[in-house]
């Protein structure tokens, strides 16, 4: 599943850093969890969809990785962002 493109652009403005930012790991961490979550819903229907599933543990990974990433480097921007997305507890 692809994001639409408006949804896409409200994710990237929201997240970044400066104006022309897109790589940073708030947007990417940002786009990923909305990517996940389309994918949670998606299971809740088809439970079968194992192919999916299998991209979905690859985002969750990577996801993972970025916010090691972040946490490492600058614990704030972590801290706000894990609360923005409300991904912890």
């Amino acid at each position: 599943m692809v994001l639409a493109v408006e949804k896409k652009k409200g994710i990237v403005e929201q997240f970044r850093l400066h104006d022309k930012d897109t790589g940073s790991p708030e947007v990417q961490i940002a786009l990923l969890t909305e990517r996940i979550n389309y994918l949670t819903e998606h299971f809740k229907t088809h439970k079968k969809d194992h192919h999916s599933r299998q991209g979905l543990l690859k985002m969750v990974s990577l996801r993972r990785s970025l916010l090691d990433y972040l946490k490492r480097h600058d614990t704030e921007r972590y801290r706000t962002l894990i609360k923005e997305l409300g991904i912890r507890k």
